[in-house]
């Protein structure tokens, strides 16, 4: 194993999830759902309370192990989450309940978030997570600079997509959706971007006030 995967693993085990996070995570494998890494997690937890979320917007609810992670850290925030599974987001909400989550903290929309983001009011969101539809995360991250709020953020999972953004030869339509979001991103004076190679990657976008 290269050291490279050494600290991938490391950072991973080095993370101590909830009860609720590992029930949720356990079903989420089981579903054959890939849940967000302990340590993308982690990275979520700490975005979410240091910028204090209040409100707080997922593309792509799973089982609902992100969104207890966000959660679990932004104790006063509230959840807006999509998913095509309403019964995957079933499971959600039990494991919400089950972390002591109250029920008026979470709002689970069954639908494609291609319809349901533009419903979505603008600037009103301290963190938009985007983790679904790899091939459509051009369009995601743009509905979520749309609803992020001055000074927010905007956070993409599996930015580097299983190692093959990395790799220019690599040219399947996730790899180069993820390669031309980043590109397009970097020399914007409107955002402040950077990506963690945690779990399969985590593209922080902060969406910058005048």
């Amino acid at each position: 194993m290269s050291d490279h995967d050494l600290n991938w693993k490391y950072a991973d085990e080095s993370v101590v999830e909830s009860e609720p996070i590992v029930k949720a995570r356990q079903q989420s494998l089981e579903l054959g759902v890939e849940p967000v890494s302990p340590a993308v997690g982690a990275q979520l937890a700490v975005i979410a309370a240091a910028s204090r979320a209040s409100s707080i917007i997922e593309v792509g609810t799973g089982v609902g192990v992100s969104g207890l992670w966000m959660l679990q850290a932004a104790r006063h925030a509230l959840l807006t989450s999509i998913d095509t599974e309403n019964e995957y987001q079933q499971h959600a909400r039990q494991h919400f309940a089950d972390a002591g989550i109250a029920a008026a903290r979470v709002r689970l929309i069954a639908g494609r978030a291609s319809e349901v983001l533009p419903r979505m009011n603008e600037s009103s969101y301290d963190i938009v997570f985007i983790d679904a539809d790899a091939p459509s995360v051009i369009e995601y991250a743009e509905h979520g600079l749309r609803l992020a709020k001055p000074g927010g953020s905007v956070l993409v999972a599996r930015a580097l997509w299983k190692g093959r953004v990395a790799d220019p030869a690599k040219r399947d339509e996730a790899a180069s959706a993820f390669r031309t979001l980043i590109a397009e991103l970097a020399p914007s004076t409107a955002v402040a971007t950077a990506i963690s190679p945690a779990g399969e990657g985590l593209l922080q976008i902060v969406k910058l006030g005048a």
